[in-house]
């Protein structure tokens, strides 16, 4: 690329970087959008509850968000990887996996998070086709399939409580002995929600659509769907490497502006959301790119 020097560069050109690049686009802003093609959902047959677009594959979201945002002509992408953030006097500097380097003013991390999943035999294959971790992204989908839920102790009980309401399919594996209270196993025993702590070997399934589940002790259950949410870490260490502060979760800490911690640094999406989706996702970059255009214009009146 020629130019070396832009306004903003995101980090990240998902649903969140895409939104913001539109809403820095139409305000007329020199924008860089840095990615490597690889968002968390690339696995996910379907994206829900995202009106306008419920039911669609989510690579033809990207591509048709994409290819609208490519119409002003102020916003660049770059095929590659970020590796290094530095601050600068005018501002910071971004360099890549290829060996570029480019500046701006301002910088949007929109990277999303990492899942981090257990060693189960076959749950990576199944993980975002029939093991799930939101009912309102694909619960409606499942909604009358035997279901279970991998989870323990307050966790397990709140998520049992909460799939409940899309399914009466169900059971909870704790996948080892249970560490619920004695109050929280009679209330789920009371609602015909069966408790499983045997610990799991691996989920037999076909192309990622689960058939059952086995135990270590060759004890089987069949299920067509699995509620998990397993442990993360930001998928970009850059915002952290650059003095950012995260919160106890884990995420990139925020304000109402989507600003971080660090002065002309700002962050959107997955990776400062708690309950990730599309939409959530959308709408935190479109005011993150509102909010940096707006700083921007104040720096100019100063």
């Amino acid at each position: 690329m020629e130019q070396k020097n832009f306004e903003v560069i995101i980090v990240g050109g998902s649903y969140s970087g895409l939104s913001a690049a539109m809403s820095l686009g139409r305000s007329l802003r020199q924008v860089l959008v840095i990615d490597s093609g690889l968002p968390c959902n690339r696995q996910t047959p379907h994206s829900h509850n995202f009106i306008t677009q419920d039911g669609e594959v989510p690579a033809v979201i990207s591509a048709k968000a994409k290819l609208q945002v490519d119409f002003y002509k102020t916003v660049q992408f770059f095929n590659g990887v970020a590796v290094q953030a530095i601050k600068t006097k005018e501002g910071f500097e971004i360099k890549t996996d290829s060996g570029e380097t480019f500046t701006s003013k301002k910088v949007l991390f929109a990277t999303g998070v990492k899942d981090l999943l257990p060693e189960i035999k076959g749950l990576a294959e199944c993980w975002g086709i029939s093991v799930l971790h939101c009912p309102y992204c694909h619960g409606y989908e499942v909604k009358t399939e035997k279901t279970a839920i991998i989870a323990n102790g307050e966790m397990a009980f709140e998520y049992a409580k909460l799939i409940s309401n899309w399914t009466k399919d169900l059971r909870l594996l704790t996948n080892g002995k249970s560490t619920m209270t004695w109050e929280q196993t009679e209330i789920l025993q009371k609602h015909q929600i069966e408790i499983i702590e045997e610990e799991i070997e691996s989920l037999e399934h076909e192309n990622g659509n689960l058939k059952q589940v086995i135990f270590k002790n060759q004890s089987k259950v069949a299920v067509k769907a699995i509620y998990f949410r397993p442990p993360f870490e930001q998928h970009c260490p850059l915002a952290e490497a650059l003095g950012c502060e995260l919160t106890e979760q884990g995420l990139i800490k925020v304000d109402m502006m989507q600003k971080t911690t660090l002065p002309g640094v700002y962050a959107s999406g997955d990776c400062v959301i708690q309950a990730r989706s599309v939409a959530m996702a959308v709408s935190s970059g479109s005011f993150a790119g509102a909010s940096i255009n707006k700083e921007l214009i104040d720096e100019s009146f100063s």
